[in-house]
């Protein structure tokens, strides 16, 4: 079921989403300082691309807190407007709204995405 919600997640705007993260990946790395942003891009693009079976769990710091701020006026603002965009349109049915979720899970870490760290969720 894992694969089939992940495969029309691609589908109904996943795609959009993972591309926006790798875009503002690769322009985080032009510059040598913003690489560590690049990289965590790089991340939470994967969660972009499958987001069923996965989730997020936050572990914020003081250094994550400062990147966090830099992000948010930097590129997080945008990143959070087209997930939440893609949510809203999609919970307008029945059918989408668990692909909106989704969509409001990503917009929620697009905002504060440094201290967070996805992982696999594994069913007995």
């Amino acid at each position: 079921m894992r694969i089939l919600g992940n495969i029309l997640w691609i589908i109904c705007g996943g795609f959009i989403s993972w591309l926006s993260w790798i875009i503002t990946g690769c322009l985080w790395c032009i510059t040598i300082v913003g690489i560590p942003v690049g990289l965590q891009c790089f991340k939470l693009a994967s969660i972009s691309l499958n987001p069923f079976g996965k989730e997020i769990e936050s572990n914020p710091g003081c250094f994550s807190f400062l990147l966090n701020v830099i992000w948010f006026f930097a590129g997080g603002i945008e990143l959070a407007f087209i997930n939440f965009v893609l949510g809203c349109l999609l919970s307008i049915t029945i059918v989408g709204i668990p692909f909106g979720m989704q969509f409001f899970k990503i917009a929620a870490i697009s905002l504060m995405p440094f201290g967070a760290t996805v992982h696999r969720v594994h069913f007995a």
